[in-house]
Formats: C-alpha cells, sequence, structure tokens
C-alpha cells in the first residue's frame, strides 16, 4: 500500500499509471467475469425460458464487439505507456516539482550520489562534503539529481514514494531525478535479491522542510565518524548486516568516481584510464600491438619469411628408435600391425616384449 500513498510527484504519477492500467484492463474483466456467470444461469439445463438455435454460425454484431473492444484497449495502453515511458524516463531532468508547480527557471538540483554496498546504502553529497549510510535526507521541493552505482553486485535503488526502481551495477553509473512533496519518514530498499543480507539492505528516507535539512547537515558535518576516505571505504565495503546508521562530517573529493571506476584502493588502475589507454593504442598515439617499436624496424612474422631464412628445429615428431612399423615403407604391411603398440596395463600386470 506504501505505492498508493507516495509523497513525490514522480512516484504519485507512476501510481496514477498503475490505477489507469488497472481500471482500463477491467473494463473488459468486470464485463466477462458477469456475462459467464449469467450465460451459466441463462442456459442451464433446467431453465424452461432458454432458446438453442442449433443453425447459428455467426453474428456481425458480436465479433464486431469481441474484437473492437480489447483492440481499444489496447490502443490505449500503448498511447499511455508511450508517452509515460518518456514523461518518466529516470534520466529526464524534472520540468516540474509537483502537478500546477512548475520549476522555477535556473533551479539547481541537489545532487545525491549513491553506492550499493554488501548490505548497506552509502549516500554522498558532493555539494555538503557528507556521507550517510543507510539514511537519506532530502529536502521537499528540490528537485533531487540521484548518481548511482554498486560496488560488486546488481542491486536495485528503490524508494516506493519517491519514484520507481532503478538498477545499481558494478562499474557504471545509473541515473535518477525525483522530488519528494512532503515532510515525513519512510524507508527504501534494494528490489534486487543479492544474498544473506538482502533483506535488512534498508535506508531511511526522510523528507525535510530546507531550514530542518539544513540543520541536518550542520548535525551531519559536527559526527564524530570523520571523513570518508579509500583508508576507511574498505572497511566500510565489507560485507555487512543491519548496519545502524552512520554520518561522516567530510568525504574525500572525487570518491564516488573512484567506485565506479573501481579503482578506489591506492594504486589500483581506474576503469577509465585502461580504456583511454586501449582507445590510444588503437589509434597508434602510443605503442601497442600494431604500433612501430620504438627500436629498430617491426619484426617479419615468420609466415612471410622466405623458407631459407626461417632456419631449422629439431625434429620432434621422428620415431623414437629405427624399424618402426612402416618407417622406411609407405605399403609396409606392417603399418597394419598394431601389436608393436604397448596397451595400457593394470597396476602390477607384466609388459610382454615383442621380439
Amino acid at each position: 500500500m506504501v505505492v498508493m500513498n507516495p509523497t513525490g510527484d514522480i512516484a504519485v504519477q507512476q501510481r496514477n499509471l498503475i490505477l489507469f492500467a488497472t481500471g482500463i484492463m477491467l473494463l473488459i474483466i468486470v464485463p466477462v467475469m458477469v456475462l459467464t456467470v449469467l450465460f451459466a444461469w441463462r442456459y442451464r439445463r433446467g431453465n424452461p425460458n432458454k432458446v438453442y438455435d442449433p443453425t447459428f454460425d455467426h453474428s456481425t454484431t458480436l465479433e464486431l464487439v469481441i474484437w473492437a473492444c480489447p483492440l481499444l484497449i489496447i490502443i490505449a495502453l500503448s498511447v499511455v505507456t508511450w508517452t509515460s515511458t518518456h514523461l518518466l524516463d529516470p534520466f529526464r531532468p524534472l520540468d516540474r516539482l509537483a502537478a500546477g508547480k512548475p520549476i522555477a527557471p535556473n533551479t539547481k538540483p541537489l545532487e545525491v550520489q549513491v553506492v550499493a554496498l554488501d548490505w548497506k546504502w552509502l549516500f554522498i553529497y558532493p555539494e555538503q562534503g557528507i556521507a550517510t549510510v543507510n539514511e537519506l535526507a532530502l529536502p521537499v521541493d528540490v528537485p533531487v539529481h540521484f548518481s548511482i552505482t554498486s560496488t560488486s553486485q546488481f542491486s536495485t535503488f528503490y524508494a516506493p514514494t519517491m519514484a520507481g526502481m532503478i538498477y545499481a551495477m558494478p562499474g557504471m553509473q545509473s541515473v535518477l531525478n525525483a522530488v519528494l512533496n512532503a515532510p515525513g519518514e519512510s524507508w527504501g530498499y534494494s528490489g534486487n535479491y543479492t544474498g544473506r543480507g538482502h533483506t535488512d539492505m534498508r535506508f531511511k528516507l526522510r523528507g525535510m522542510t530546507p531550514g530542518d535539512f539544513n540543520r541536518w547537515v550542520t548535525q551531519v558535518k559536527a559526527s564524530n565518524q570523520g571523513m570518508l576516505a579509500p583508508t576507511n571505504y574498505g572497511a566500510l565495503e565489507k560485507p555487512s548486516i543491519k548496519v545502524p546508521v552512520l554520518h561522516f562530517g567530510s568525504v574525500m573529493p572525487g570518491l564516488f568516481d573512484r567506485v565506479v571506476n573501481r579503482c578506489v584502493a591506492p594504486g589500483t588502475p581506474c576503469t577509465i584510464d585502461v580504456m583511454r589507454r586501449d582507445m590510444a593504442r588503437s589509434r597508434g598515439d602510443v605503442p601497442g600491438r600494431s604500433a612501430a617499436p620504438l627500436h629498430g624496424d617491426t619484426p617479419t612474422p615468420a609466415i612471410f619469411k622466405a623458407p631459407k631464412d626461417k632456419g631449422t628445429g629439431p625434429n620432434v615428431t621422428k620415431p623414437a628408435k629405427p624399424g618402426a612399423p612402416g618407417e622406411r615403407k609407405q605399403g609396409d604391411p606392417r603399418n597394419r600391425d598394431l601389436s608393436a603398440t604397448q596397451p595400457s596395463l593394470a597396476p602390477g600386470a607384466l609388459r610382454t616384449v615383442r621380439v
């Protein structure tokens, strides 16, 4: 029922879409269920007033009703689905705070970076310079831009009262634009099963007035958890269950980008740098497999060399001893005599020697 009682505009539109789709499908389901009971009663064996016409085989009116009604419903659902898919695209910036409340020009959304850990949620506020675990606080009537990723497993970031599910994927970044329109507390969780601690992978969602949100930021900055940096991020990343709410008063700049590029640990190459080097190699900007060597000429592959330049090597296929079957004569009948081949013997069996 929490989905039916949203406090954010995106969730409200998604709730209305669910109600519309359900209602329009009931236009077929309800009449069919009613007519099933009506037909069973009207044409029962004991009804003396029933009408039976053995010559009936076709009714144009009935065929039109049977095919036209579902077709119209499918068309209506298709149109609504198409428009809603684009209007509720999580990557699409918001154009309103609520119905009848457009966003003022030049309004800057609040940036929140989300990291799905095992089994907890990390929220980084880069502009405020703070981070929290299992607690997401947002000011009401302020558009929020979420950047979402994961450390090791596919999770789904889902706050039912705010917006729909968005995948959190390792090494990738998802986006969600949403807004809360009413203060209060609810919860969010991962909608994708991720193992033992999945059930308790929840976070508290707190909607606040702008003034309360600023006071909350000040309170988090005064917390005793210290700074979130690669030195203590490794301990936080380890799998743990039922982690209480944690506050970090400061965050190392660029930590989220390091998580996305999987290079938080010191000395680990970032994915974006590895891809940049690979692209440079493919263009020949830096030495690579297809680039000219730094010293000397490019070696010629053996397949393109003349036989005299290839040289010779040891004959590894030469028979181990002279007199092997077929060694000197191609049509030698001994080629068909396989008795010279020693079969595999069981452990302890005596080996016979052919003379």
